[in-house]
């Protein structure tokens, strides 16, 4: 449990650092990067799985780079869910920070384990 929270804390830190760099990925504070991140952890636990298998196919022929728009997917899904407080401006946009978040969240994660 004290992983998936700072998993959590960390993925949320990832997704300011992500407002930070683009105009049209907008979040309206830290409290609502943590919300967004609870979201999307569980999204990535139930929706992702099911899109991983049914695209099964195209990421096996795109050699895994299909799981980069599976991933985009569900960073919209998020912010559909959110509402105004989290705003992505369109699917380019969307997977180019879900690309930074993943990046963000693998050197956040290892420092973590090292500390």
């Amino acid at each position: 449990m004290k992983k998936w929270l700072l998993h959590v804390v960390l993925n949320a830190v990832a997704i300011i650092a992500v407002a930070q760099l683009f105009e049209s990925f907008k979040i309206e504070g830290f409290a609502a990067a943590l919300i967004a991140s609870l979201i999307l952890s569980v999204l990535n636990a139930i929706v992702r799985p099911i899109l991983v298998v049914l695209t099964l196919p195209i990421t096996v022929v795109s050699l895994g780079l299909f799981l980069f728009v599976i991933n985009a997917i569900t960073l919209m899904l998020t912010a559909w869910l959110m509402g105004s407080s989290f705003v992505i401006d369109g699917f380019g946009i969307a997977i180019l920070s879900a690309i930074i978040i993943s990046l963000l969240n693998l050197m956040l994660n290892q420092l973590a384990k090292e500390l």
